[in-house]
């Protein structure tokens, strides 16, 4: 509320104004052969307070009801009626033990809340879903390796399988080869001439054979003819009934070329017919060859057959190891995406939880704040010294909250402005009236006799509704601009009054201490403490700044370097703003005047 001042005022703050002035040139004048020191402040814990300010009147009094604002059972009342008291001296008190447990889940819950938002700050999480990214492509990159080892591996026991079979099918031929060359020298009933040119084997045909074999063996043949004339035309004959025979063994060749794998015929019948021939008398040596041939094309082809199965296994192994090997890369390369995905999120959401755990953190330091007021309101003190002229209540009774609408006429010689305005029965309800009973009304104590003043101030709605009874206050008078005064909200009213065409509040507050200073009706300014959040970390609120929508201070190394350094601040007071993190304890910031 303003108020109007006679026309001598002003001039009296002018001069005070050049007076201060002249001061300061003064003391400038006086510094300026000094090296200039940029001031600096300190990091540190302490007390951060926002409040609401407004100006209204000074108001002396002569009482003052006083009560617990939350009410309980009253466990202490160290008081009489009639006893003189003092300012800050213990009056009663109610059981705290709810309100004490409540202030330690609170706190408890603070600590969990902090360390929530250091574990998310300090957690490794990010970090280490990179690393699982890291690890991934390293499994992927090895699975691929170990892979193709595998399939090298198999394709070199291909390779081998391949070669040992073509070794088993030139042996195979070689024995069918010489059983042909057995039978021809056997005799010249001999229709058995191998035929070994299959599409598997790639021999040459029966008669190329025969002839091949006459053509090896024709030295002994020679010797045979200049004996035996005759043996050589039966040699002759044999050699073209192997003919005849080995051109229709080659026409059946022809009619299995489709063949995916080599087919080896059954020797049973080799070993069937061997069996009746008759060593001939002509070339007994020759005849007893036949049946250890047989054997040998026997025992090759059973390897050439083992041979087949085993290219067959290696073919199979490759492709199992192909399939086996692809499955391995393609796990792997899941298992990579999914820690690439991990990693994303955790990057992503880091900054957006740590901010939301702040914002916890924040919200439970205002309800340990909360309750640690309401355990200190569980005690009841004098505010100002004066004489106990009501008490209304005895140990174990309990008491209501106090409605705190003495405010508006708590028996003082200053009525609040508007006061006038409440209508009786309203007053009535709020307050409840004294009783030749029950003098001092609903109010469970008031103090009497008191020299002390009180300021009234009206406060808008939004203000008002931050403003309970008990807040501590500060009060600036402009008559002594340098004097502070100390107080506690005594209430506010409950009903708005109409100031100007704007709905205002006004609250009582009580002034602590004395000042011979002191005149009724000064105008003084009253800055209200809304919240005040004890043991945190501070910086004072003038060396903070904006830059790019950060809050940033400027920090004075140890050296003397300056370096700009933002941080995250929480509540910001108007002496001191709290720093939650980005600053440390004992760290030197400049303040303004330096910049």
């Amino acid at each position: 509320m303003e108020r109007q001042h006679a026309p001598g005022r002003p001039v009296r703050r002018i001069g005070r104004a050049a007076g201060a002035v002249l001061v300061a040139l003064t003391v400038a004048s006086c510094t300026t052969d000094e090296a200039t020191q940029a001031p600096v402040a300190t990091v540190e814990r302490g007390v951060v307070t926002t409040g609401v300010s407004a100006t209204g009147s000074l108001s002396a009094i002569t009482q003052q009801n006083m009560g617990f604002p939350n009410g309980g059972q009253l466990t202490n009342v160290f008081v009489k009626v009639g006893d003189r008291v003092e300012a800050g001296q213990v009056l009663a008190t109610i059981d705290d033990f709810a309100l004490r447990q409540t202030l330690l889940q609170q706190e408890g819950q603070l600590r969990s809340q902090q360390a929530a938002l250091d574990r998310l700050v300090n957690s490794p999480a990010a970090a280490g879903a990179q690393e699982s990214v890291n690890k991934a492509e390293e499994i992927i990159e090895a699975t691929r390796k170990q892979n193709k080892a595998s399939l090298d591996m198999a394709e070199v026991a291909i390779d081998n399988a391949e070669k040992q079979l073509s070794v088993d099918k030139e042996a195979l031929d070689d024995a069918k080869e010489r059983l042909s060359r057995s039978r021809d020298a056997c005799g010249e009933d001999n229709p058995y001439d191998v035929d070994t040119d299959s599409p598997d084997t790639g021999a040459p045909t029966g008669g190329s054979q025969a002839q091949s074999g006459d053509q090896q063996s024709g030295g002994r043949q020679s010797g045979d003819s200049d004996s035996d004339s005759d043996s050589q035309e039966d040699g002759n004959s044999s050699e073209d009934e192997a003919d005849s025979e080995g051109s229709g063994s080659s026409d059946d060749s022809d009619s299995s070329e489709d063949s995916d794998s080599f087919k080896v015929e059954s020797s049973s019948w080799t070993t069937s017919r061997s069996s009746s021939l008759v060593p001939s008398e002509d070339n007994p040596t020759a005849c007893a060859a036949v049946p250890a041939d047989e054997a040998s094309v026997n025992a090759a082809e059973q390897q050439v057959v083992a041979g087949q199965t085993a290219l067959k296994n290696a073919q199979e192994q490759r492709d199992l190891e192909k399939t086996s090997g692809d499955l391995a890369v393609a796990n792997a390369e899941q298992s990579m995406q999914n820690a690439r995905n991990t990693a994303d999120t955790a990057e992503s959401d880091r900054p957006f939880d740590i901010e939301e755990q702040r914002g916890a953190l924040i919200a439970q330091q205002a309800a340990v704040a909360d309750a640690k007021r309401d355990v200190e309101d569980a005690t009841l003190k004098a505010p100002v010294p004066g004489t106990v002229s009501v008490l209304n209540g005895v140990v174990g009774e309990y008491l209501a909250p106090s409605s705190g609408t003495t405010a508006l006429a708590p028996g003082s010689s200053a009525p609040i402005p508007g006061a006038d305005n409440a209508s009786q029965p309203a007053a009535a309800a709020a307050g409840g009236l004294a009783s030749p009973t029950r003098p001092g009304g609903a109010e469970f104590l008031m103090l009497d006799n008191i020299d002390a003043f009180q300021v009234v101030v009206p406060f808008n709605e939004s203000d008002a509704a931050t403003i309970t009874a008990n807040q501590k206050v500060n009060v600036v008078l402009d008559a002594i601009p340098e004097l502070t005064l100390k107080g506690s909200v005594l209430s506010v009213a409950p009903t708005g009054t109409e100031i100007s065409g704007v709905i205002s509040y006004y609250a009582t507050v009580l002034i602590d201490g004395q000042d011979p200073r002191l005149k009724d009706g000064q105008t003084a300014r009253a800055t209200i403490v809304t919240e005040e959040t004890d043991n945190v970390l501070t910086v004072p609120s003038s060396a903070v700044r904006q830059e790019n929508g950060r809050s940033v201070v400027t920090v004075v190394e140890p050296d003397g370097a300056q370096r700009v350094m933002p941080f995250e601040p929480g509540t910001a007071g108007q002496d001191r703003t709290q720093v939650i993190s980005g600053l440390r304890e004992g760290q030197q910031v400049l303040l303004p005047a330096a910049r």
